[in-house]
């Protein structure tokens, strides 16, 4: 039905591809020609130059040549053979350059000022810097502001405020620790061994210690107000060692002539009376300038010194010029009438000196010779003193201003430091022949005053002065005014065996 049926192959030719085939068309592009140019430089002159040193000729003089060598020589020296021997030994019998010592290192500033520390709240109020101290440590300084101008400011609130300067984010003008105070701060003492611990004395009469380790109530004790409590502002505080060993009373003075010690009761947070003392006029032994008094006339006090040779011995600075001699051991009893203390007073003074010109605000023991001591006061000068005779040694003239705190240099024997009323701490040499200060350093305060100075305990080339304005400068000192001379000890102790006529 079905059969296989071959047919031829039919092939047609595209059309397709020959038609693009003749439509393809070429195109190029071509830039515009480039231009190069090459260009070469060559410096024409070439110079080379090199220098060396002759070799070294050593000419020696022969000291064994005849002198006949040198004609004239001879003539020379027997000619001035006289005059030479004369001026050796005139040159043998001088003093001029006794205790000179050559200083070969390059010369610092004697002073630069490391901090100038403020408590801008008190700043402010118009507060004034009234005592620094260093802890034992050396680390912290304590300031208390309160003021020393005229005013009704009993009642005015003040503050303690403190500064570890080791510390590595110190800001100059946000103290570490501020205490409130109820009235002003007239001084301030840290504890000799306690670095956390220190007292203050209150323009109320008050004496109160503070712990700054606390966290939360910093008074360790306070004095209150009672019968044994100063009646007028304190304005000086002072760490008296015990009757047992490690032990440390607070001593306090104050304008109202009494000389106070106290036992620290932390248990209680009480300071309890331990002993007191009175100065009244009429048991105060009279030297050959001053006066007799008749009654029981008050002796403000303005100024402690406890001696560091004899624990039983300290002087009293007065409102009236006089500088006392006093002892702890005194069994005299005060000629002022009881006022219901819990203790006798004790009329302490040993020795007068003759009185200065106006009140005296400071006084200091030498640490480097158990019987001199300098004062100063409203009289502009500085007095060096000898405990065996009523006159000064030397009087130098500090400021033309009053003066108003001054302490030995804690290193060099001969030197000391005093604050002054036109804002200048002056420091004197004793060993220099000029009696003019050997630096002069310029607190910057516009004229204020400067009240306190302190040096550091620990690191002696530090200097803290407090100032009217508010500000607690620290003063880095160089060599030149911390470093101990071959001959300073003997040269002070030639000034303290001096006799004054």
């Amino acid at each position: 039905m079905f059969t296989d049926e071959t047919l031829d192959i039919i092939g047609a030719e595209s059309t397709w591809r020959k038609s693009h085939q003749q439509t393809q068309e070429s195109r190029s592009c071509q830039t515009l020609p480039v231009d190069t140019a090459e260009v070469e430089t060559q410096a024409r002159d070439v110079s080379d130059n090199s220098t060396q040193t002759q070799d070294q000729i050593s000419q020696a003089l022969s000291i064994d040549r005849d002198i006949s060598d040198f004609p004239g020589l001879l003539d020379f020296l027997h000619k001035v053979e006289d005059i030479v021997i004369k001026e050796l030994v005139k040159n043998s019998k001088s003093h001029a350059f006794d205790g000179f010592r050559v200083n070969w290192e390059d010369q610092t500033e004697s002073v630069s000022c490391m901090y100038r520390l403020q408590h801008v709240e008190a700043q402010e109020r118009g507060l004034q810097v009234t005592g620094v101290s260093w802890n034992c440590t050396g680390s912290v300084i304590g300031c208390g502001f309160g003021r020393v101008d005229d005013g009704d400011w009993s009642n005015e609130k003040a503050y303690v405020c403190t500064w570890n300067l080791d510390r590595q984010n110190l800001n100059p003008k946000r103290p570490d620790m501020i205490i409130d105070v109820p009235t002003p701060v007239m001084c301030l003492c840290f504890h000799p061994v306690r670095p956390s611990v220190v007292a203050g004395g209150l323009y109320s009469g008050e004496v109160v210690v503070w712990d700054t380790s606390r966290s939360q109530d910093l008074i360790l004790a306070q004095t209150g107000m009672s019968a044994d409590t100063h009646r007028e502002p304190v304005f000086q505080v002072s760490w008296v060692p015990g009757a047992r060993r490690g032990e440390f009373m607070v001593l306090s003075a104050g304008s109202g002539g009494r000389v106070l010690l106290w036992t620290v009761d932390g248990a209680e947070a009480k300071l309890i009376l331990s002993s007191g003392y009175a100065l009244v006029q009429q048991q105060v032994p009279q030297c050959g300038a001053a006066s007799r008094t008749r009654g029981s006339t008050t002796i403000g006090v303005t100024s402690v010194a406890l001696s560091p040779w004899d624990l039983d011995t300290f002087l009293v600075g007065s409102e009236g010029g006089l500088v006392l001699k006093c002892s702890f051991s005194s069994e005299t009893v005060s000629a002022v009438p009881p006022d219901g203390e819990s203790v006798t007073l004790r009329a302490p003074v040993q020795f007068s000196f003759s009185p200065l010109g106006g009140p005296v605000h400071s006084v200091h023991f030498s640490p480097f010779h158990r019987n001199l001591f300098v004062s100063v006061g409203t009289d502009g000068l500085a007095h060096l003193h000898t405990v065996l005779q009523p006159r000064p040694l030397l009087s130098l003239r500090v400021s033309d201003s009053y003066v108003f705190g001054v302490r030995w240099s804690p290193t060099r024997p001969l030197v000391f430091a005093a604050a002054t009323g036109q804002g200048l701490v002056q420091m004197f040499d004793l060993g220099r022949r000029s009696l003019r200060p050997a630096a002069t350093v310029d607190q910057n305060t516009s004229g204020q005053p400067t009240y306190c100075l302190e040096f550091n305990p620990k690191h002696t080339n530090l200097m803290a002065v407090g100032n009217a304005d508010g500000s607690v400068n620290i003063w880095q000192l160089s060599a030149e005014l911390t470093e101990q001379g071959a001959k300073e000890t003997a040269v002070l102790e030639q000034l303290a065996n001096e006799v004054v006529d």
